[in-house]
């Protein structure tokens, strides 16, 4: 998976890690897979769920009160094909867990962020945000449109106007942050990665069954690209 595989990466390259994972059982599974490639791993699990601003809320909240530095954030979870359903927080699924949660967890954590300068947010969106709109006919933003009722709601789109705020996000968090030394990035990690994203939907994990052969296994690369720089490398062991 993109995200174990990039976390893991990070930890074998001596950055202290922490896994933000909705389920505390799979998350602890995944500090045990790494610390059993590498023993002196500095990895640890903490508990996240972005469909609950609650959850972000007090997520934001520990790990403030670990009095770490925050030089990478990877904003990395996503959700596919869903069913239409709606959040505790009464939000359509998808918006909130693929932006929405993504959002507000930047936002509690932008002042650790600029004190902890020179910093990034990586931001992982999708080509498909290219198949989409969210304005209506005035070329207005149409916020029915990210929270849809059921009836007006289709997996596909939610998910593209997911990505495309994703983009838009990351664009205008660089354009604030960047002059404190934080600087946004949006990537696309590439059409022939497996993951596990198609889970929700039994067409598209026919498909990505069938292709999973051609894909790329080192599904990291992308986000390296934007974490591994030498200009992260100073303080890499305060990650």
């Amino acid at each position: 998976m993109l995200r174990f595989e990039t976390a893991k990466s990070l930890a074998l390259h001596g950055a202290c890690v922490i896994l933000a994972c909705r389920s505390p059982a799979r998350g602890e599974a995944a500090v045990q897979r790494i610390l059993g490639e590498w023993h002196k791993a500095k990895v640890e699990a903490m508990t996240l769920d972005l469909s609950s601003l609650q959850s972000v809320q007090h997520f934001a909240e520990a790990f403030k009160s670990k009095n770490l530095p925050l030089h990478i954030l990877i904003c990395n979870a996503a959700v596919f094909g869903a069913p239409w359903s709606l959040t505790e927080d009464g939000l359509e699924s998808t918006f909130q867990v693929n932006h929405l949660g993504h959002f507000y967890l930047v936002q509690l954590l932008e002042d650790v962020l600029r004190q902890s300068s020179p910093a990034r947010v990586v931001v992982v969106s999708s080509e498909s945000h290219r198949f989409t709109e969210i304005k209506d006919s005035s070329g207005k933003l149409d916020f029915s449109l990210l929270s849809p009722p059921k009836k007006e709601y289709w997996a596909m789109l939610a998910y593209n106007r997911s990505k495309l705020c994703n983009i838009l996000f990351s664009n205008e968090l660089n354009r604030r942050l960047s002059p404190h030394g934080v600087t946004s990035n949006s990537v696309h990690p590439g059409n022939m990665i497996y993951s596990s994203i198609h889970r929700n939907w039994w067409l598209y994990t026919l498909l990505f069954t069938l292709a999973r052969p051609f894909t790329k296994s080192m599904v990291s690369e992308c986000l390296k690209l934007f974490c591994a720089s030498p200009f992260f490398q100073i303080g890499a062991e305060e990650l």
